[in-house]
């Protein structure tokens, strides 16, 4: 598809999901957007081959058309998402498919069910663990950061359980700030909570319509037995319903490094190990949405030469990683090191005509951080440099870990 068919299009500013449309009709990709027309149009840039890889650039090629589904609300553009992808499995959404790291809400099969978010790779150690049967599976969701402020918000529309013992007699914290419906005080029936229960499995599947048909009937059955109280209650729910505020959504979506959302935002980090130049490696880690991404971690055998020379075996480690465009490209590249190690990598880079900003992470003589070196050029992180730094010493701390528990391995394997 090209730009020229796009500028067609009249696509809203209001949030939604998106469809990229390919030969007869099929369903390329699915992705959500605070601004439809923003979103949407970010696929058309120049570098899009850069900040979104080789195989959205095929993708977008491969559109014959653009379809999208208006929603109220970012948070409503959230869940919709997640459950077309689950239902439609577009072909170029690989990211959302069987990755253990990603998040998923999960709903108990008990008196009370508790609703509580966990990583795919946990899902089955819940159950077995704890013993829990399940009645609803929601997910995944790839940026976990996201997930927990939708379910803020969620919590304050409709409260549920999470950990307390139903009918204690012990009003748990949550009850004493109004995201428990009383569970634990015995203030709900089980009636009354299953009725809740269901309308979060409507929400969580992208039927809000029909949630707000079943709390307006239930309302009108309130007022006509004369239980004000209760319908009050009801249609109190229904105004937080249909006027959701997603500020933390909103936020999370317009924060940005060069015109690219953090929503999903990538950083690779780079170290190296040895013992004297003997059993050389070195690795890459991945952060993405503030998280580790751990089944996307490298792990790399120095082969062109032996000895010491860190920056030398960081240039291998960066070419060999570039030799592979299958794997997504970040937003920004962290090595631990000053500007002799900076310089390395962004050399590779420009040789291999990619533009990924990077930056260096100097250390004291107790090897904890001291500078950022290239922060400052990264805009427009003005604002958000302290949650920036956070990330990119996380990305650097895993990946020192990382390399360091390679090189324990290669020498084990030796001894």
């Amino acid at each position: 598809m090209k730009y020229q068919a796009l500028k067609k299009k009249n696509l809203p500013w209001s949030p939604g999901v998106y469809f990229f449309m390919g030969p007869k009709r099929k369903i390329l990709y699915i992705g959500k957007a605070t601004s439809l027309r923003d979103r949407v149009q970010s696929y058309f840039g120049k570098d899009v081959i850069h900040t979104r890889g080789p195989q959205i650039f095929a993708m977008v090629e491969k559109a014959k058309s653009i379809r999208f589904t208006v929603t109220d609300s970012v948070l409503e553009a959230l869940i919709l998402e997640t459950a077309l992808i689950k239902k439609h499995a577009p072909p170029y959404n690989t990211k959302e498919k069987d990755n253990k790291s990603f998040n998923h809400i999960i709903i108990t099969n008990e008196d009370f069910p508790r609703v509580l978010i966990v990583r795919g790779r946990e899902l089955e150690n819940e159950l077995r663990i704890k013993g829990y049967k399940l009645q609803g599976v929601f997910g995944p969701f790839p940026r976990g950061g996201v997930l927990k402020d939708a379910m803020k918000i969620i919590r304050k529309i409709f409260p549920f359980r999470d950990t307390c013992v139903p009918e204690s007699g012990w009003a748990c914290f949550n009850r004493q700030i109004g995201l428990c419906p009383g569970v634990c005080t015995g203030e709900i029936s089980k009636e009354a909570y299953r009725k809740r229960i269901k309308n979060i499995k409507l929400f969580l599947g992208g039927h809000k319509k029909e949630v707000i048909r079943n709390l307006t009937r239930e309302m009108r059955g309130y007022a006509k037995n004369h239980q004000f109280e209760k319908a009050g209650e009801i249609k109190r729910t229904l105004f937080a319903l249909t006027h959701i505020q997603d500020i933390a959504l909103l936020k999370r979506n317009s924060e940005s490094i060069q015109g690219e959302s953090l929503d999903g935002f990538r950083i690779e980090a780079y170290d190296i190990a040895h013992m004297s130049g003997k059993e050389l490696v070195g690795v890459m880690t991945v952060i993405e949405d503030g998280e580790p991404a751990k089944n996307e971690y490298r792990k790399f055998k120095i082969r062109s030469f032996s000895g010491v020379d860190d920056t030398r075996a960081l240039k291998e480690i960066l070419e060999r990683r570039l030799a592979h465009p299958e794997w997504q490209y970040p937003k920004l590249i962290v090595v631990d090191g000053g500007k002799a190690q900076r310089n390395a990598a962004g050399g590779v880079l420009t040789a291999a005509g990619v533009t990924i900003p990077v930056v260096g992470v100097i250390k004291d003589e107790r090897h904890r951080p001291k500078e950022i070196l290239g922060i400052a050029k990264i805009r427009p992180w003005r604002i958000l440099r302290s949650d920036l730094e956070n990330k990119i010493l996380l990305a650097n701390s895993e990946a020192h870990r990382f390399a360091i528990k390679y090189h324990r391995e290669k020498r084990e394997k030796l001894e």
